[in-house]
């Protein structure tokens, strides 16, 4: 059946979970005999894999399936599948609207995609819709079409690992209960199982994914499972295994155990994302988010007494419905406070069946484009504030490749003149730098771009192999650094 089986492409949006979901199901298909096209004019399957958390998702869906079109126009046996937040959300309308819809899948149907995809195949008149929701933890092949032989090609050396499904806690803007249903854990022996065939394949670094990571075994599907703190210490002991993440943390349930983990887990990095939403407790209650700008802070704190030298990362939100000048205002104190070293803000949306779209006293498009801005203004000084601190350290890299900019000719560069052709070539992000680079991440996730020495071949450092490097200079959104010894 392989012979027949047409090529297809991904197109993901939103967050690291779908990222996640969107490798899992390319590598899925690939096992089953199907071909990946960078392409989705080659492509005789096309999936989307969608997000509802922003503004209008529904309509960058329908762009993206309208744009799409003359694909299916010129091959009628192609179709696509939408899956994600947005395929749960709209279901079976998807297909009424878009006829080359022949698959519509939610999160807790992504298990069943790829069979349902080789069906299809098989059937050119048949339409599935995986949308419906399951009390319990969907377990699929994590490490489909993943040999042990130390291919571990595309991962860089990570993993990501989900360890939950869905969320309850139905803050008052949020529509991932709509569309990833209530929370599920996965058992810890699953998980701890996947982590370790990771480590097996080579891979040097684990990030936990769950909606709110922190209530991980709290829910019917978890029952008698050990706690996140206990879970971060069973994988935190794989042999082999160099760094570990998670993420999304939520505040209100981040565990005293979990918090001293940092300070007890050398192989735990030293970065948390911890959303803050808003520096407001009015807003905050209002945002139903159960704890209060007090609380949060002294979390940072212990965090950073237990591990000196902790970066935090958080969301932020502008514009909640009934937000004044002074909620705004407080929201910049708390980033101060905070020391955010950097932080993904956004514009308050209406997302259909939230509590808050039904709240009145909505913020005018442009005031909230305006606080953003501000918003904005003041993490770019934290951000660069951060970034310069760390400037004459020595940090471990996380290698991902050679780096996107290189500078021109480093081999021939043996004249000031060629120096000079060499550096104005490599742009701004390379002022000075002559000799080629490799690109990493050091363990507070930051990008950090390694000089190497004259006579070494960046394509010769593989991917996912660690390397120490002292770190020059900072730069608008990364670092600069050089190669100290040899990487391994």
């Amino acid at each position: 059946m392989s012979q027949s089986l047409p090529n297809f492409h991904i197109i993901t949006f939103g967050c690291q979970m779908n990222v996640n979901d969107s490798a899992w199901l390319a590598r899925s298909l690939r096992a089953r005999g199907f071909q990946e096209t960078a392409r989705p004019e080659d492509a005789g399957v096309i999936i989307l894999n969608t997000c509802s958390v922003r503004d209008k998702p529904e309509q960058k869906v329908y762009s993206q399936l309208g744009r799409l079109r003359s694909i299916f126009d010129r091959n009628p046996e192609a179709f696509a599948a939408v899956g994600g937040c947005v395929a749960q959300q709209l279901g079976d309308s998807l297909p009424k609207r878009f006829p080359y819809v022949r698959l519509v899948f939610g999160a807790d149907g992504a298990a069943m995609a790829p069979q349902a995809i080789e069906r299809l195949v098989r059937e050119p008149r048949l339409s599935l819709s995986l949308v419906d929701f399951s009390e319990e933890y969907a377990e699929r092949d994590t490490l489909a079409g993943e040999s042990r032989d130390g291919d571990i090609s595309g991962t860089a050396g990570q993993a990501f690992v989900s360890i939950m499904q869905g969320c309850d806690n139905f803050c008052a803007y949020c529509i991932v209960p709509y569309v990833r249903g209530r929370q599920k854990s996965r058992t810890a022996a699953s998980i701890l199982a996947e982590c370790e065939s990771w480590v097996d394949r080579g891979v040097r670094e684990v990030t936990l994914l769950g909606q709110n990571v922190n209530s991980y075994g709290q829910d019917a599907a978890g029952a008698g499972q050990p706690t996140f703190a206990e879970l971060l210490r069973q994988v935190a002991a794989i042999d082999g295994l160099e760094r570990l993440r998670f993420t999304t943390s939520h505040p209100k349930d981040i565990a005293p155990e979990v918090v001293e983990a940092f300070g007890e887990l050398e192989t735990l990095c030293p970065a948390l994302h911890l959303p803050l939403q808003s520096g407001s407790d009015s807003i905050l209650k209002s945002m139903g988010r159960k704890y209060d700008r007090e609380r949060y802070m002294r979390i940072v704190r212990r965090l950073r007494k237990v591990r000196p030298g902790m970066q935090i990362t958080t969301d932020l939100m502008v514009g909640f419905p009934g937000e004044t000048e002074e909620d705004f205002l407080q929201t910049l104190g708390a980033m101060e406070e905070a020391d955010f070293a950097q932080s993904f803000s956004f514009m308050y949306s209406d997302r259909p069946g939230v509590r808050a779209a039904r709240m009145l006293d909505k913020i005018p498009e442009e005031l909230k484009a305006e606080r953003l801005a501000r918003l904005q203004t003041l993490q770019h000084d934290l951000t660069t504030r951060t970034l310069a601190n760390m400037v004459g350290s020595e940090s471990l890299l996380l290698i991902e490749g050679v780096s996107k900019k290189q500078p021109e000719s480093r081999h021939n560069a043996g004249t000031a003149a060629r120096k000079e052709a060499a550096s104005a070539s490599a742009g701004p992000e390379f002022d000075g730098v002559t000799s080629a680079c490799v690109r990493g991440r050091d363990p507070y996730g930051h990008v950090v771009n390694m000089r190497l020495p004259e006579e070494c071949d960046p394509e010769s450092i593989a991917s996912g192999s660690l390397a120490r490097a002292r770190i020059l200079m900072a730069k608008k959104h990364s670092l600069l650094g050089e190669l100290v010894g040899e990487p391994w």
